[in-house]
């Protein structure tokens, strides 16, 4: 696990953080931009994961939490540059859309959850940063991520794995 890049509005995020993760993986660099990056790993989600979810949803909605539908609910025809704040992008709403760093956010009672993908750009590759920072809202929250939070750990590093191989 990393920290997050100095330079990306995330890391100004972090502080009394209750959770916070960051992995790295790298692509091709193909000038995309970091909603793009995002767009097509959310496209790619492992199938374990999209249960895992839809498993979340069914067990939390009993607790009065939100149904966050799947990390793939994503409009085919929409265009990474066409997503402005506050739009919804899979289980997230968009916080910042900016080429180099793309802020997703989802905020419910029990915890308010951010999450960034930061791009920087090397000659060949992309260096793709995910940054996940979570704030706690109650012992609803706590209990929560007793649970997300090792699960977590895992999905990341699984998605970014998913990314074209350099």
């Amino acid at each position: 696990m990393n920290n997050p890049p100095r330079k990306a509005a995330i890391s100004l995020m972090t502080d009394n953080a209750y959770f916070m993760d960051c992995f790295v993986g790298y692509v091709v660099n193909k000038n995309q931009t970091a909603m793009e990056i995002w767009l097509s790993m959310a496209k790619e989600a492992p199938e374990w994961f999209n249960f895992l979810m839809s498993l979340r949803n069914r067990i939390v909605s009993c607790l009065g939490l939100k149904d966050l539908g799947a990390l793939g609910d994503i409009i085919s025809s929409k265009q990474a540059d066409d997503y402005l704040e506050g739009d919804r992008v899979g289980i997230f709403s968009v916080f910042m859309n900016e080429a180099n760093e793309v802020i997703l956010e989802d905020n419910d009672k029990h915890l308010n959850v951010r999450l960034s993908l930061y791009i920087e750009s090397e000659v060949d590759v992309q260096k793709v940063s995910i940054t996940t920072v979570v704030h706690v809202n109650n012992r609803l929250g706590k209990a929560y991520m007793l649970f997300v939070g090792p699960v977590h750990k895992l999905i990341v590093p699984a998605i970014l794995s998913r990314l074209p191989k350099v």
